[in-house]
């Protein structure tokens, strides 16, 4: 079943004791200046914390700040910002009252200040940052750790659940909960979504294949040294086998270096393909986000007094979420072009495993000319036999999947 099915059911989390509920489909948002002081927030923040505006209005953003927080989430955040830089987080909440709320929030900088858009948080990850937030936390307040100790212990973590760095786990959070909402709401994903949700698939796909392709190499390497080993018993009907080794060497080297290449460094092609489609992935779930808050807005204007400054973030969201999808169509470009090299580059692999076919072929050959009676060599073609198959197919998916990575390419420049 996929993971887009709309049939999908929903499994509510529970509200636990002190917990302040609100629904998945609601949002919140603020709009600060540099210093962290809120300007404007719409109704559901105002419902959800306890606080009315005019209390919120004027008043620091960590107002609503829960202790179970560590500092080192807040450092972060404000060094991403500092840089110009856009920042996800789980954060957990205190409402006015002393009850608690979690949020995934994002919080991006603007001439004027900061905006953020806060969704609730359904997925396994929020699970995961609390446990984390815990060990943070008690480090600050029993080992005398620092909130940039922490942040930098933040980072680590983050880096062991797999993810290169911190934007690539933003992109991912983003990506488990926009789908989890869908599954609450009753909705699906927009198509501009389901094609980036289905590229980010593809090249963790194609990732694991490369790897598969990388274990493969590594497992013949040893071929040519049995070869040389076997052609040195054979004495004067070995020089075959020993030319044979030495080709065979040369090829399994230049196999190495195209992966290293491919797969191996933050700069290697797979992560620059991979670091577009999670940074394209990142900016139209967040621009979706703000697309909906935008809409979420009109509610708010039916109720309101003054009108004029919902109506001034609405338009600002609006703005915003035209420049994120901007930026989104600059990481498709970037993807565009890191797939042609890929399409050029497999075709130097073909020709690596084409080379490694013959060598193979002359394998049997001299097998044959010997009447197949060392079982040694017979061990080697069977072993060769087996690589080179695993090998082909391997190639091949990742030529499919680069493939399939294209077509959603395609096909999201035609949305644009």
């Amino acid at each position: 079943m996929s993971q887009h099915d709309r049939t999908l059911t929903y499994t509510p989390r529970s509200t636990h004791a002190g917990e302040v509920p609100f629904e998945p489909g609601e949002l919140f948002f603020t709009r600060t200046d540099k210093r962290g002081v809120i300007i404007s927030g719409n109704q559901v923040f105002q419902r959800v914390s306890g606080y009315d505006l005019s209390e919120l209005k004027g008043a620091p953003h960590k107002l609503v700040r829960h202790p179970d927080m560590p500092k080192g989430v807040f450092h972060l955040k404000w060094e991403r910002l500092g840089q110009d830089k856009k920042m996800v987080a789980y954060v957990k909440n205190r409402s006015k009252d002393g009850r608690f709320y979690w949020v995934i929030a994002i919080t991006w900088p603007t001439e004027e200040g900061y905006l953020s858009v806060r969704a609730k948080p359904l997925s396994d990850m929020r699970d995961k940052m609390e446990v984390l937030y815990k060990a943070l936390l008690a480090a600050e307040q029993n080992d005398g750790v620092t909130a940039a100790q922490s942040s930098e212990r933040l980072l680590d973590a983050v880096r062991g659940m797999g993810f290169h760095d911190y934007d690539a786990f933003m992109g991912h959070a983003l990506r488990l909960e926009m789908l989890e909402n869908a599954k609450a709401t009753g909705t699906a994903p927009t198509a501009v979504l389901q094609r980036y949700f289905a590229m980010y698939d593809t090249i963790r796909d194609l990732g694991a294949e490369v790897e598969g392709l990388v274990e493969v190499i590594r497992a013949i390497r040893t071929v040519p040294m049995n070869m040389r080993i076997l052609a040195s018993r054979l004495e004067n009907v070995g020089g075959p086998i020993s030319a044979i080794s030495v080709n065979y060497s040369q090829m399994l080297e230049e196999m190495t270096t195209w992966i290293k290449e491919f797969s191996e460094g933050p700069n290697c092609t797979f992560a620059r393909i991979k670091g577009a489609i999670l940074q394209g992935q990142f900016l139209v779930c967040a621009a979706d986000m703000q697309s909906r808050m935008s809409t979420l807005f009109a509610e708010d204007i039916k109720i309101a007094e003054d009108k004029s400054t919902l109506l001034e973030d609405k338009n600002m969201l609006e703005r915003e979420a035209e420049v994120f999808h901007n930026e989104a169509q600059e990481s498709l470009k970037r993807i565009e072009t890191e797939v042609r090299r890929l399409s050029r580059s497999v075709l130097d692999m073909k020709r690596y495993v084409t080379g490694l076919s013959s060598t193979r072929m002359m394998c049997k050959i001299e097998s044959a000319s010997l009447g197949g009676s060392d079982t040694a060599l017979n061990g080697i073609v069977e072993q060769l036999d087996e690589r080179q198959n695993e090998i082909e197919r391997r190639l091949a998916r990742v030529v499919e999947l680069n493939s399939n990575i294209q077509g959603h390419s395609a096909m999201l420049r035609s949305m644009s």
